[in-house]
């Protein structure tokens, strides 16, 4: 018999702290990032397309060799409080070597507004995209990003069903898929969730828009809570009719996690794509 409990609610979703260096992270991720933006290792660049009118409305769209086979949109993290796209522009590097087109959004930070508001911010963003692109799309994202691209494909909400349609795959790496647990943080001090919008905001309680083809992906290495975040998701939607796949990745941690993206023949990146 195994009996659990929660006392210390922060230090259960906290992963900087319990991460070796897990504050250089973010040093790594600037330089690889920009690393690539001057790489050269794409056909063309396009830079702050805007997809609404807020300052942070707006993606960048990295184009392959040859016609694109799809789009693949990256949605980073920084629980829906910090960061930006371009401190993950070399996640884009897989795909890209892989034939398919890149956009990687940008949205909003709370406070400014609340994780709802966020919500409708992608999903404005996977239209615009879906609008000036052929072929199909797959949405990735990390951590925040996670719950972002699952939400997308949740039933009766953003974005349109033209948009939805276009949705091959999601994959959420580290997603946070039930946002109930997050009342007992200090950090909603900025998220500034209530009880009915964590609720309204959690794929895990919503329906999955079908045919969905869902793959949540974590690293073995993380805290508890984002491992059954990870099953949580996948187990539900699976009972929900959904095509579920649920992967923890052994020596993996919530901050390196991401790596694979960066490479053509990675696992993460092959399954992202359906190759």
């Amino acid at each position: 018999m195994l009996k659990r409990k929660i006392t210390d609610w922060d230090n259960a979703y906290a992963n900087m702290p319990n991460i070796p260096d897990g504050e250089g992270f973010q040093h790594q991720w600037e330089e690889k990032a920009r690393k690539f933006r001057e790489s050269g290792n794409f056909a063309s660049k396009r830079e702050q397309i805007a997809y609404g009118s807020g300052d942070r409305n707006f993606y960048d769209l990295f184009e392959p060799q040859g016609t694109a086979k799809g789009t693949a949109i990256i949605v980073h993290g920084g629980y829906w409080m910090r960061f930006g796209p371009r401190h993950f522009s070399h996640l884009a590097a897989g795909p890209l070597a892989n034939g398919w087109a890149v956009a990687t959004p940008s949205y909003t930070l709370c406070p400014e507004v609340g994780i709802a508001q966020i919500t409708e911010e992608i999903a404005a963003a996977v239209e615009h995209i879906a609008a000036n692109t052929d072929g199909p799309i797959v949405l990735c994202g990390h951590s925040a990003g996670g719950h972002l691209v699952t939400r997308m494909m949740c039933s009766g909400g953003p974005p349109t069903d033209g948009a939805k349609d276009r949705i091959e795959r999601v994959m959420s790496i580290s997603g946070v898929h039930d946002l109930r647990p997050l009342l007992n943080l200090e950090l909603n001090a900025t998220l500034r969730l209530d009880a009915e919008t964590a609720a309204a905001e959690s794929p895990a309680l919503l329906q999955p828009a079908l045919p969905c083809d869902l793959i949540c992906w974590v690293g073995a290495g993380e805290r508890a809570e984002f491992l059954r975040q990870n099953a949580l998701l996948a187990s539900v939607w699976l009972g929900l009719g959904a095509t579920t796949t649920c992967v923890e990745e052994p020596d993996r941690h919530h901050f390196d996690v991401i790596e694979g993206l960066e490479q053509p023949g990675s696992a993460m990146t092959r399954a992202l794509l359906g190759l």
